[in-house]
């Protein structure tokens, strides 16, 4: 199913990734990102101990809570979700792009979706509105019948490829230097993912101040290319 992983985690998916930089737009402005190196240290910092291990890690669950047609799991990994984003700007862009995905499988029919699986419809109507992304991306991958560890290390790929994206348009930095960077991060991806797949549901946390602060100052940056 590496077709449908593809797609599923192609920045050219109508969900808006592209807009958000999870403050990193603040961070570039203040002086604390300002080249490769201090950009590359930031996202390893993320994988090893940032919310995306989290959001991986709750979209793990989702997967989970289809394939076991456990309707009542999907709609407590959405409210955890919800209740552990740390800002209003990363609370609403989860949620936008949640209901996005969400409403693009709606109305995509999926050839490899099979009938044991709940119904796409009373799916949505279990997790409700709103959707968190990596709620939709968990019942995407299952969906969609992509194996568990690819679907997580797909998740990842697309959080970083659109993080050095902005990077690359903030800083600025070359085209070559931001697919440097992707190169560098595989093994931390890898790694990200094997011990997201073995977190067990109380060991879920994150220290993300850091990224908190800067998405509370990204809100009431005075100049933005970046959605808030």
């Amino acid at each position: 199913m590496v077709l449908s992983l593809l797609q599923l985690a192609s920045p050219g998916l109508p969900i808006g990734a592209y807009s958000y930089s999870e403050g990193l737009e603040s961070l570039v402005e203040v002086g604390v990102i300002t080249q490769q190196d201090s950009l590359r240290q930031w996202l390893e910092q993320e994988l090893c101990y940032g919310a995306i291990r989290t959001e991986a890690a709750v979209m793990v669950r989702a997967y989970s809570s289809v394939v076991n047609q456990d309707k009542q799991a999907l709609s407590y990994w959405n409210a955890w979700t919800t209740a552990a984003c740390t800002t209003k700007e990363l609370r609403s862009q989860s949620w936008q792009m949640g209901n996005s995905l969400l409403q693009l499988l709606l109305k995509v029919q999926h050839p490899t979706a099979t009938s044991p699986l709940i119904a796409i419809e009373d799916l949505a109507e279990a997790v409700g509105t709103p959707c968190n992304y990596a709620i939709a991306f968990g019942i995407a991958a299952a969906y969609w019948q992509i194996p568990l560890w690819e679907a997580t290390l797909g998740y990842l790929h697309s959080w970083a490829s659109n993080l050095i994206t902005a990077g690359v348009k903030l800083i600025p930095l070359g085209q070559t230097v931001g697919q440097q960077l992707l190169l560098h991060l595989h093994p931390h991806l890898g790694s990200a993912a094997e011990e997201i797949l073995n977190l067990e549901d109380d060991a879920l946390s994150s220290c993300g101040w850091g990224r908190a602060l800067a998405s509370m100052t990204h809100e009431t940056q005075y100049t933005r290319l970046f959605r808030s």
